[in-house]
C-alpha cells in the first residue's frame, strides 16, 4: 500500500513551487485536487507548447492530480470550496499571493478552529511576515535575493541555475514538512500552519557559500563549470578530438593518483606549489595549463580510459538528448510511461525504492474531474449545470 493511500490534498497552486511539493505526495498515494481557474488553470498551462502540444514544466509537476476549475471569487465557487476543504481535506497547500488564501477563509486560524485536525502549507516567495512579506518573488528573483546568482556563472558574468531551483527548494521543504507534520499528527490529533519561503529555502541551499563568505571573507569566485574552491574539479579540454571531459579529485590520496596514472609525472604530487588543495587552488591557472598540456594529444575516451584506471570521478557533460538515452537510468528501469491529454508520454520515476510503486498516474486535463468531484460533494447534474452557467465553475 502507498503510504500516503487515503490522504487528501486540496492545492490553490500555480507554477512550480507548490506543484511539485503536492506531486511529491501524489507520488506517494495521496489524492490530490488542483483548484485552477475555469478557461485557463494553472500558468504554469501555457509557459510552452514542447510536450506534444503541453507545457513542459506542467506535464513535471502534475502528474497523478485531479483538476477541479473553481472561480474562487464567485460566492457559490467559494462556498464549494470551503466545503470540499471541510469535507475532504487533510491538507491545505497554496501558493496564491500573499494575503489571498486567507481572504478566501483558508488561512490556518480559520481552518483551525474548524477542524483542528488540518495541516495548511503556505507557500510564499518571503514569507508570511517581514518587510518583503507583499513583494513579487519569481525563481530568478529569489536566485538573485538569496545570493545565489552571485556566485554561479564566469569570473565576467553572473548566470542563474538552469533549472528553477528556488522553486523546487521551497517545493522540496513543503513536502518534507508536511509528511512530518503528518508524522506529528498522529501523535496529537492535531495539524499545523505551515510557512515555507523560497528565499530562506534556496538561502539554505547556498549556505557553503555563506560560510565561505563569513566574517567579512572573500565569497567563492565564480568559475564557470569549474568548482570555486576544490582543485582540479571542473571540465578539460582534450586536444586529439576536440572533446572534453569533467573530472574532480577530493583528498589527497586521489591527487597522487592522478598525477601518477593520468598526467604520469609523480614528481608533481610533491610539488610545493600543490600541496593541499588550498595551494592547488591558488595556483590552478598553473595547474590547468600542465593538465592540458598533458591532455593536448589525447582524445576524451582515452582520458577517461586514463581516469578509471587511477579511480578518478569522471563524467560526461550531457545534453538534455542524452539525458533521455542515458545507459545507468535505462539499466536501472527508471523509465514508464504516464496519461496526458496529449496521449501517452515518458515519465521518470521518482527517486528511491518502493515496496509499491510510486503513484503514476495521468497529467489531467483542465477541469476534467469537476463534475465527478462535485457529485461527491452531493451535487446533482442541474446544480453543476447551473454553477457552469454562472461561470463559477
Amino acid at each position: 500500500m502507498q503510504p500516503l493511500k487515503g490522504l487528501t490534498v486540496v492545492t490553490l497552486e500555480h507554477a512550480i513551487a507548490a506543484p511539485f511539493a503536492t506531486r511529491q505526495l501524489a507520488d506517494l498515494g495521496a489524492r490530490v485536487i488542483k483548484i485552477e481557474r475555469p478557461g485557463s488553470g494553472d500558468f504554469a498551462r501555457g509557459y510552452d507548447a514542447r510536450v506534444r502540444g503541453l507545457a513542459s514544466h506542467f506535464v513535471w509537476t502534475n502528474r497523478s492530480k485531479e483538476s477541479l476549475t473553481l472561480d474562487v471569487k464567485h460566492p457559490e465557487a467559494a462556498q464549494v470550496l470551503q466545503r470540499l476543504v471541510l469535507e475532504k481535506a487533510d491538507v491545505v497547500v497554496q501558493n496564491l499571493a500573499p494575503g489571498a488564501a486567507a481572504r478566501l477563509g483558508l488561512g490556518h486560524e480559520v481552518l483551525a478552529a474548524k477542524k483542528p485536525s488540518i495541516i495548511v502549507c503556505d507557500i510564499s516567495g518571503y514569507g508570511a511576515d517581514g518587510p518583503y512579506r507583499d513583494k513579487k518573488a519569481y525563481d530568478l528573483l529569489i536566485q538573485s535575493e538569496a545570493g545565489f546568482v552571485s556566485v554561479t556563472g564566469t569570473p565576467d558574468e553572473p548566470c542563474k541555475a538552469g533549472p528553477s531551483i528556488a522553486d523546487i527548494a521551497a517545493g522540496m521543504y513543503a513536502y518534507t514538512n508536511i509528511l512530518s507534520a503528518l508524522l506529528q499528527r498522529a501523535q496529537t490529533g492535531r495539524g499545523q500552519h505551515i510557512d515555507i519561503s523560497m528565499l530562506e529555502s534556496l538561502a539554505e541551499w547556498t549556505s557553503y557559500p555563506l560560510y565561505y563568505a563569513f566574517d567579512g571573507a572573500s565569497p567563492p569566485p565564480r568559475t564557470g563549470a569549474a568548482h570555486a574552491t576544490i582543485y582540479p574539479y571542473g571540465p578539460f579540454p582534450t586536444g586529439a578530438d576536440g572533446g572534453s571531459v569533467m573530472l574532480g579529485l577530493q583528498n589527497e590520496r586521489e591527487w597522487v593518483n592522478f598525477c601518477e596514472k593520468v598526467l604520469l609525472r609523480p614528481e608533481l604530487a610533491r610539488d610545493p606549489r600543490f600541496a593541499g588543495n588550498a595551494r592547488r587552488v591558488a595556483e590552478r591557472n598553473a595547474l590547468r595549463e600542465l593538465i592540458v598540456e598533458t591532455f593536448a594529444p589525447l582524445t576524451a575516451p582515452q582520458v577517461v580510459q586514463r581516469l578509471e584506471a587511477a579511480q578518478i570521478a569522471n563524467a560526461r557533460v550531457n545534453t538534455m538528448h542524452e539525458v533521455w538515452d542515458h545507459p545507468q537510468l535505462k539499466a536501472r528501469g527508471r523509465w514508464c510511461e504516464v496519461g496526458s491529454p496529449a496521449g501517452m508520454l515518458p515519465a521518470m520515476l521518482p527517486p528511491g525504492t518502493w515496496d509499491q510503486g510510486p503513484r503514476m498516474d495521468p497529467v489531467p486535463a483542465l477541469g476534467e474531474h469537476t463534475d465527478a468531484i462535485l457529485s461527491e460533494l452531493g451535487m446533482n447534474g442541474e446544480a453543476v449545470r447551473r454553477l457552469r452557467a454562472a461561470q463559477a465553475i
